[in-house]
């Protein structure tokens, strides 16, 4: 069993983007474009060390792995398509373009402190938010590991020593219905309460104590599922977000509940539905768009093989304060790949 983290990097291009946009992509569609990018980009990377040498200035190509990590020769058979077409064309090894720490196989292979990566200022003059969803299908018993292992990347990749805000979404909650009153009903009887007290106590209130996240949120919780989580957990959320691409406006009874016991309500355009693994095995596998990651049966390509499972998602923000601009956002991604 290999475990998988995928990687987006800081998807912020061209500069500082100012937070109130129009137009912005839901995240599913954010995260599977700016995954493929930044494989691409990554294989790119590699392709031009061997084309035009290592940039030490004695012209012998040196190839440290995977975008300068370990300093060892290339494999033999990284070109074995057309020699001078792009990156899409031209194959890697999987050893080429990621990068093996300790039982994690990293999707492109991550120079920690590299350009792009960490924050140029010091944390404290940030607003930072990190939201992680949880996948359908994987156990709620996994869900505590899976929030140390994502908020751990976030922090490790920003340089910080803390979150503001950490988000929670919770599978199979959602504000679906012809109107506001009918899309609460609705919400009430979603998910699993009992799974996610018990992923609250057990993993995130843990991060909280520990100083990790300053504040917590939730997301997608209806008047009455918020109304029952408040009266069970110690650590109370601040902040629910919801998603009303279904529905006009907030439900009255959630505006209410949200006033009377101060938590704040945010709206978000996030997908729940953020990475089915049917979407994961596309991203990379050997079709179209593909990382060339994966085995492919069919056509005999080579690649790793065995069944995939996504097990989590983490999507983060860092705003910095007196200037109302996000520096860096991106994403990582777990998942299993079992043995054939």
């Amino acid at each position: 069993m290999t475990k998988l983290i995928l990687s987006t990097g800081n998807i912020i291009s061209g500069g500082p983007s100012i937070i109130r946009k129009p137009g912005a992509f839901r995240s599913n569609l954010e995260l599977t474009n700016s995954l493929r990018s930044h494989f691409l980009a990554a294989k790119e990377d590699y392709l031009d060390t061997l084309d035009h040498g290592d940039g030490d200035g004695d012209g012998d190509g040196d190839v440290n792995g995977a975008n300068g990590a370990n300093g060892a020769a290339p494999p033999l058979d990284v070109v074995v398509d057309d020699n001078n077409g792009p990156a899409s064309a031209r194959r890697l090894p999987p050893s080429a373009w990621t990068s093996r720490e300790n039982d994690a196989l990293y999707v492109p292979s991550i120079d920690w402190s590299g350009e792009g990566y960490g924050l140029q200022e010091e944390p404290a003059r940030y607003d930072i938010t990190a939201k992680i969803f949880f996948l359908p299908g994987v156990p709620a018993a996994q869900r505590a590991q899976h929030a140390r292992d994502a908020l751990s990347h976030v922090l490790r990749v920003l340089g910080a020593p803390a979150v503001d805000l950490l988000v929670v979404s919770f599978p199979g909650l959602s504000f679906e219905g012809d109107c506001e009153w009918e899309a609460d009903r609705r919400n009430s009887v979603q998910g699993s309460d009992e799974d996610e007290v018990a992923t609250w106590a057990e993993g995130i209130e843990e991060l909280h104590r520990a100083g990790l996240a300053k504040r917590l949120g939730v997301a997608e919780y209806g008047s009455e599922k918020l109304a029952k989580f408040l009266q069970r957990v110690q650590v109370r959320p601040a902040v629910n977000q919801v998603n009303l691409k279904n529905c006009c406006n907030v439900p009255p009874p959630l505006l209410k509940l949200a006033k009377d016991e101060g938590i704040e309500l945010l709206v978000h355009s996030d997908c729940t539905d953020i990475l089915p693994k049917g979407t994961l095995r596309e991203l990379l596998g050997h079709g179209l768009g593909g990382a060339g990651l994966l085995a492919d049966p069919e056509t005999g390509a080579p690649g790793l093989e065995g069944d995939l499972t996504p097990q989590w998602v983490v999507k983060y923000t860092a705003v910095v304060r007196d200037r109302g601009v996000i520096e860096n956002k991106g994403y990582f991604a777990g998942a299993l790949l079992h043995d054939p």
